[in-house]
């Protein structure tokens, strides 16, 4: 049975608003305000602060989060096992991904996943890099859809190869090349996505020893392809991010070539819910480059 002072205290910490979490967790607001209140007391300190805008969680509620997640976790993963023992598919599963992979690989797969386990509920959550990690650590996802870093601390399995390429106007004195020189972004005016913090664009650069000139700094890819169309500058992204935008502009392969690694990770495989590991296998079938 699933501690409902936990989960209302994860819910309401995610959400940031008692109403919400309320309507998350069909309670009455007061219901889950209660809940809270008996945890704290239970702990003997405040997990959150109240006030008109809202609940901000105290550091000592920050601390304990990432633990009680994983105890919410692991007694979902008992509930799943049982189900498993007595013929059931069920559970929830939370996902992270980057935004090219929430837009092309993950919408087909879940709607093939959730017709053949119908019993599964998946939770999908899209952010940069930093982002899945962050959701990763404190246990706000079960696992993530992102590119392969050295020394990451979680179990990792490998789906694919993504090329990087780069993005030019149609204007630019290279679009007609077979490739782009990776050096040359030191002359370009340079757009930069994913809040000017892309992780992969950036580890690539700095492998080559590369500065680039940020003009624009944009959240999302296609915002920067709507520049890169109008002239504004040129970028670098891997490939799957800019299929099926429909932008008037020129992609190459970089020169020297370089791709990145996408797959998933997660805190320890071993230890994921049945739901889980029935995802990823599912994921495997269908999304890794033989």
């Amino acid at each position: 049975m699933i501690n409902p002072r936990y989960k209302a205290f994860s819910v309401a910490a995610s959400e940031g608003s008692l109403t919400k979490a309320a309507e998350l967790l069909n309670y009455s607001p007061s219901g889950v305000s209660q809940l809270i209140t008996a945890l704290e007391k239970e702990l003997g300190f405040p997990l959150f602060e109240r006030s008109k805008k809202g609940l901000t969680i105290t550091s000592n509620g920050s601390a304990i989060l990432p633990v009680i997640r994983e105890l919410l976790s692991q007694e979902e993963r008992l509930q799943q096992v049982i189900s498993e023992i007595h013929g059931l598919s069920v559970g929830v599963i939370n996902i992270g991904a980057y935004s090219s992979i929430a837009s092309h690989w993950l919408p087909g797969l879940i709607n093939q996943f959730c017709h053949q386990y119908p019993g599964i509920k998946i939770n999908m959550m899209e952010g940069i890099h930093q982002k899945n990690e962050e959701w990763l650590n404190n246990r706000t996802v079960d696992l993530v859809f992102f590119s392969y870093k050295k020394n990451m601390s979680y179990d990792w399995i490998p789906l694919a190869d993504d090329p990087m390429v780069a993005v030019l106007p149609k204007s630019h004195p290279r679009a007609n090349d077979s490739s782009y020189p990776i050096k040359e972004v030191v002359k370009e005016s340079f757009i930069m996505p994913a809040q000017g913090r892309d992780d992969d664009v950036i580890d690539l650069l700095k492998r080559h020893h590369v500065q680039p000139k940020i003009s624009f700094s944009t959240l999302e890819n296609f915002a920067a392809l709507a520049l890169i169309e109008e002239g504004l500058g040129m970028s670098i992204m891997n490939n799957l991010i800019t299929l099926n935008y429909q932008c008037d502009v020129v992609k190459l392969p970089v020169d020297p070539p370089s791709s990145i690694k996408l797959g998933i990770a997660i805190p320890s495989l071993e230890n994921a819910s049945p739901a889980v590991k029935r995802f990823i296998d599912f994921a495997k079938q269908k999304l890794m480059q033989p």
